[in-house]
């Protein structure tokens, strides 16, 4: 008994004394941790306790929680004085003149790009499309093969591709949600595939990496002329134009046929003709077609009971249209300047 109390004694002038000499929090910190802290002095005596009689025990265990109360207290006046005197040091520093105007940060906002793509999958998916996503980093059969791009394909010639290690690439459009879509989903089908894509090129209207919102629809009897009604509405509905002209040209795509590219009247002079329709007074915004039954069947869905319809834009194309801009590196350029303006 005597020895411990003589310990609990010496803890507590320890504490006093190493606490006064403490010059900041971070001594401070360590005295407590050495005293206090789980292999500390007083946890070390706590545990010397259990050892003793029984009829001892009850005495020992108040006076060693009195001597940590104790110790506690002088650890934690003495933390208060050391910020007191940091906040006097602070105050007799040099003065702050509170009256002068602020120069805050101001409010970040939406990338015109992440817009447009948010306004495209919205007004798609009201007309009744659900957004599926897929890997940016594709392998060769989900990009090519099963889209009727066989390895002799001249189409490959049409997609300068990023090949990785593995055998893998970086995905020339987002074509490749659509098989792995059907792969797993029995039709009816009705999606909208969002993303990244990839391509070497690069100037004033083509960047390495941008951006593709591909659709596509699997039923027992979608038709052509399903396909051309619902893209003249949502091209209505995103240019907010429900007079808008819109028109399909014949065109080629290796899993579509029929294929077909829309045209829209230039939003700009209203198809008088200017320098971005190039005065043709139509400016192309989408591809689009019925899927081909090769890729219908190199997904198990028999082309002899369902028709597919497929379409895709790229968003840049869109922004650009939107909001009048005649380069899309600026897009990428993160300049400030640029980007105020949206």
């Amino acid at each position: 008994m005597a020895s411990l109390q003589e310990e609990l004694d010496r803890i507590e002038r320890q504490a006093l004394e190493q606490s006064r000499a403490a010059v900041d929090t971070a001594a401070l910190e360590k005295v407590r941790v050495g005293l206090l802290g789980q292999t500390g002095a007083l946890p070390s005596v706590l545990r010397g306790v259990s050892s003793l009689p029984a009829d001892q025990r009850p005495r020992v265990g108040l006076a060693a929680n009195l001597t940590k109360a104790r110790v506690e207290e002088a650890l934690s006046r003495r933390t208060e004085e050391l910020a007191s005197g940091q906040r006097r040091a602070a105050l007799g520093g040099p003065q702050l003149d509170v009256t002068l105007p602020a120069f805050g940060q101001p409010p970040g906002h939406r990338h015109p790009l992440s817009t447009t793509m948010e306004e495209v999958c919205e007004v798609l998916c009201d007309m009744g499309f659900s957004i599926v996503e897929g890997p940016d980093v594709e392998d060769d059969h989900h990009n090519f093969e099963a889209l009727n791009i066989p390895a002799d394909h001249p189409a490959r010639d049409m997609q300068d591709t990023f090949f990785v290690e593995g055998g893998y690439l970086l995905r020339t459009h987002t074509s490749p949600v659509q098989i792995r879509t059907m792969e797993v989903e029995d039709p009816p089908i009705m999606i909208i595939a969002p993303g990244s894509v990839y391509r070497i090129d690069d100037d004033a209207t083509h960047s390495p990496m941008f951006h593709q919102v591909e659709g596509l629809i699997v039923d027992y009897e979608a038709s052509f002329a399903q396909l051309k009604g619902l893209l003249i509405d949502f091209l209505r509905a995103y240019f907010e134009k429900e007079d808008l002209k819109v028109r399909f040209r014949p065109s080629y795509f290796p899993f579509t046929e029929p294929s077909a590219e829309a045209d829209i009247e230039c939003i700009i002079c209203d198809g008088e003709g200017c320098r971005v329709c190039k005065k043709t007074g139509w400016l192309e915004v989408l591809g689009c077609g019925v899927v081909h039954p090769n890729v219908l069947t190199a997904v198990d869905i028999d082309p002899d009971e369902f028709s597919g319809l497929a379409f895709g834009m790229g968003v840049e194309r869109l922004a650009m249209l939107r909001y009048g801009v005649n380069d899309l590196r600026l897009f990428f350029e993160n300049d400030i300047r640029f980007l105020n303006q949206f």
